[in-house]
């Protein structure tokens, strides 16, 4: 089993856990109070530092009942976190609504946090790709 170490940069920073067993996703929770109003983003720590196991990359990915019932999502989702970085994990959440404000408050879960190995690649430069069916055709290829 892979350890992920974590520390708390604040005494009121929430260790992520999961929701159920099974999931692949810890949450994480805000460790400070943030009024979003429409249209708006606001970057919002967890009080939280992580070591990503070398060979892994972390991703803070939105959490779906967020954006289903407030229309909060993530900025530059997913953020990556790589094996080096040692600061605190800080969230870009963005209110898609038009009408609502919302209120982040602390120990709220605003995230996910997932953690996956990487594969060792070496690149290979070639004067030509490989064929394939799908080819060239990029976004909404699939729907002809």
């Amino acid at each position: 089993m892979t350890q992920l170490a974590i520390t708390r940069l604040r005494p009121e920073a929430t260790i992520p856990e999961r929701a159920y067993a099974g999931d692949a996703g810890l949450d994480l929770a805000a460790c400070e109070r943030v009024e979003l109003g429409p249209g708006e983003r606001a970057t919002v720590g967890t009080g939280l530092a992580v070591a990503i196991p070398e060979g892994h990359a972390g991703f803070v990915q939105p959490r779906s009942g967020l954006a289903a019932r407030h229309g909060i999502t993530i900025v530059n989702s997913p953020g990556l976190i790589d094996a080096g970085y040692r600061g605190e994990l800080r969230v870009v959440l963005l209110n898609t609504d038009s009408r609502e404000r919302f209120t982040v408050e602390p120990g709220m879960r605003i995230a996910q946090l997932v953690v996956v190995a990487l594969p060792k690649l070496e690149l290979l430069e070639v004067d030509e790709l490989p064929a394939s069916e799908r080819g060239v055709r990029g976004f909404g290829s699939s729907r002809l």
